[in-house]
């Protein structure tokens, strides 16, 4: 799993990269995929489990709905009665 950005909603402020506590969102200089968008490794983001309630980038986002996490409803280490989806 691993939070997404929506990147049409993007607005580039660098909040998320800042308050990502395991480093796992970068700038679009250092994306491997486009050098046009943000980018998270699903494989070092923890959606905060064991740091915040909520993903901290999402957190920190001011940009309304451009983080997103886990469609699926429930990170396996999130409990089931936490909010998901920000």
């Amino acid at each position: 799993m691993g939070v997404k950005i929506l990147n049409n909603l993007c607005i580039c402020c660098s909040n998320c990269i800042d308050e990502c506590p395991v480093e796992a969102i970068v700038d679009d200089m250092d994306n491997p995929v486009s050098n046009e968008a943000y980018y998270v490794y699903e494989d070092k983001c923890v959606e905060c489990v064991g740091y915040n309630s909520k993903p901290a980038c999402a957190m920190a986002c001011p940009s309304n709905g451009c983080i997103v996490w886990n469609e699926e409803g429930v990170h396996p280490k999130r409990k089931k009665n936490e909010q998901v989806i920000g």
